[in-house]
């Protein structure tokens, strides 16, 4: 008796996501340590607001190891299906993470805001500021050609974030570089701007982590293509029921199939496991179960959706 599901584990895929770990804790890392530094020295609330971005990315960072290393785990007695789940509550702890950091971004613009503002000198934090887009940019591009290649939502919402990072250290550029030479109260505004794209950010990352965990199911294009591939396998009459489930960022499909009711046992199991395999093969689906009924309808009926 099989108690668990059996799983092959992807070196390949472990490998990635092990690439795409490091990358995020260094990059973080390096960030909130150097942003933080400047901020400090430079008593700009632009720098503060991207510097406590950056330690939320740390925080957040050291949260996905943990969780994408849950979820690689093979299936056991107490998660048969696999530990997938894991990942978007990662990725929802991820938005807790990014949420607090727009609060603290913007507390802080209030309070600059209220004394008046202030001009900074441009010379350091700019500097800062320039070098953190350079390398986020990089980290973009790095995560979301992994998360592609995984198929990973909260790799996915990392590369989201990395870019949001980008356009935030350059309104916060924009700021410091303004309150000098422009306008002292630029400085606070630019950090205002940085807490509300934070909070936009955060509020989609964690739509689409909900999705994950609470079991939504695929797209209806998909759905249509999931039951027009069951249909084109030889042998079955009708396709009458597509069901699909997120378990985790994995989708599992669910298919009821009618074949001809004059065929024996055999033939109609190997009309499933030629359904399972062409439902499986399409992008996206982990998983298929496939339900045999038979239909009385004469051998050779053309198949429907």
């Amino acid at each position: 008796m099989q108690w668990i599901r059996d799983i092959t584990p992807d070196a390949g895929r472990q490998r990635l996501y092990r690439r795409a770990m490091l990358i995020t804790l260094l990059g973080n890392l390096t960030l909130a340590l150097g942003k933080s530094a400047a901020a400090y020295y430079s008593h700009s609330v632009a720098l503060y607001a991207d510097a406590a971005n950056s330690v939320s990315d740390v925080l957040y960072s050291l949260l996905m190891v943990l969780g994408l290393w849950m979820a690689m785990r093979p299936p056991d007695l107490s998660h048969p299906q696999g530990h997938s789940r894991f990942e978007p509550l990662v990725g929802l702890m991820v938005t807790l993470a990014m949420a607090y950091a727009g609060y603290e971004a913007g507390r802080a613009a209030i309070e600059r805001f209220l004394m008046g503002g202030s001009a900074v000198e441009p010379g350091l934090p700019t500097l800062v500021l320039l070098a953190s887009a350079a390398l986020k940019a990089g980290m973009y591009f790095a995560i979301r050609r992994i998360a592609a290649a995984v198929a990973s939502p909260t790799l996915a919402i990392t590369a989201r974030d990395n870019l949001s990072d980008v356009l935030t250290s350059i309104a916060a550029f924009i700021g410091v570089f303004g309150s000098h030479y422009v306008y002292p109260l630029l400085d606070a505004i630019a950090g205002a701007l940085v807490a509300l794209w934070i909070f936009r950010a955060a509020f989609a990352a964690g739509r689409e982590n909900l999705k994950y965990l609470t079991g939504a199911g695929a797209s209806r294009e998909l759905r249509q293509e999931l039951a027009a591939t069951a249909a084109a396998v030889p042998g079955v009459l009708r396709v009458h029921q597509v069901l699909t489930e997120y378990i985790g960022s994995q989708l599992v499909a669910d298919l009821h199939i009618n074949v001809d009711g004059g065929i024996n046992l055999h033939e109609a199991h190997q009309i499933a496991d030629a359904v399972q395999a062409a439902v499986e093969a399409v992008e996206g689906i982990d998983r298929a179960y496939v339900h045999v009924e038979p239909c009385e309808a004469p051998s050779g009926s053309p198949a429907s959706a």
